[in-house]
């Protein structure tokens, strides 16, 4: 169940309109790492999750939080556009700059949304569904939500730089200290779920892995760059983040089987096959 209260959790209010930077904003609203998608990623991600408890509900009280910051990066997407020039010539009426503003804005936040936001990004692309994962492994999807976050960070703070406007950077800096959080809660939470004994590396750590494999493949990074420098890597020597192997660095990597070489495809449908050579 739930509930819509009227309140933001932050204010949304920009000191002044401008569709230019509207049209940017709508990278963090409907763009892959924007807010429909965390919001979206961590309620399905809450909503399939089969252990009753902290998880679960850590996923649906972050994925309810990201539809509060949904309903703030629209809300001042709306505000703004307010009072949007329809046409360069209303642009350029009292702004001799007015024309580069009315060439940056997306017409469709005034033909599709009435002055309003659009669930799309910043280039329009709409949203979509696959930019989602829940894939019932909280330690695998854990590990996606810390990168959501920091991409969503990472695009949040770029957008800062932006804009002057105040009521904006405001608004900016609540989005991207919640991130902060995010960030660190979701690896507060990979470590909760090992401590808990419910899930370790590899992803998945039930599968029953073979030790002959494990032990020639699962370590060894194989060096295809020239040069040695990616042996220098913390990754190429030591002990494995997940404490069950010894990195191995292989600067000449070999092939396992030889070159395939395939069947004559089935004639009806029409491929190119050995036996078609002119002459043969």
């Amino acid at each position: 169940m739930f509930s819509h209260v009227k309140d933001l959790q932050f204010e949304a209010k920009p000191d002044a309109p401008d569709a230019a930077f509207a049209r940017r904003l709508q990278e963090v609203l409907g763009g892959k790492w924007g807010e429909m998608t965390v919001a979206n990623q961590y309620l399905f991600q809450g909503w399939n999750c089969r252990l009753p408890g902290k998880y679960k509900d850590l996923l649906l009280d972050v994925g309810t939080e990201e539809i509060g910051h949904v309903e703030m990066i629209v809300t001042m997407i709306s505000r703004l556009l307010d009072n949007a020039p329809l046409a360069l010539s209303e642009a350029v009426a009292d702004n001799p700059g007015g024309g580069a503003v009315y060439a940056g804005s997306n017409p469709a936040h005034l033909i599709h949304g009435g002055g309003g936001a659009l669930p799309v990004d910043a280039s329009g692309v709409p949203w979509n569904g696959s930019y989602l994962t829940a894939s019932g492994n909280l330690l695998a999807d854990f590990q996606l939500n810390v990168t959501a976050e920091a991409q969503g960070r990472l695009q949040v703070a770029r957008l800062f730089n932006m804009t002057d406007d105040p009521g904006v950077k405001q608004m900016l800096r609540f989005l991207l200290a919640r991130d902060t959080m995010h960030q660190n809660m979701w690896l507060a939470a990979i470590e909760q779920l090992k401590e808990d004994g419910l899930e370790d590396m590899p992803v998945p750590e039930a599968f029953p892995d073979s030790e002959e494999f494990t032990d020639e493949f699962g370590y060894t990074h194989l060096g295809f760059s020239s040069g040695t420098d990616a042996a220098q890597g913390r990754w190429a020597s030591g002990p494995a983040p997940d404490g069950k192997g010894e990195f191995r660095y292989d600067e000449n990597p070999r092939a396992n089987a030889p070159e395939p070489v395939l069947p004559p495809g089935d004639p009806r449908l029409y491929g190119t096959n050995p036996g078609d050579v002119a002459g043969s």
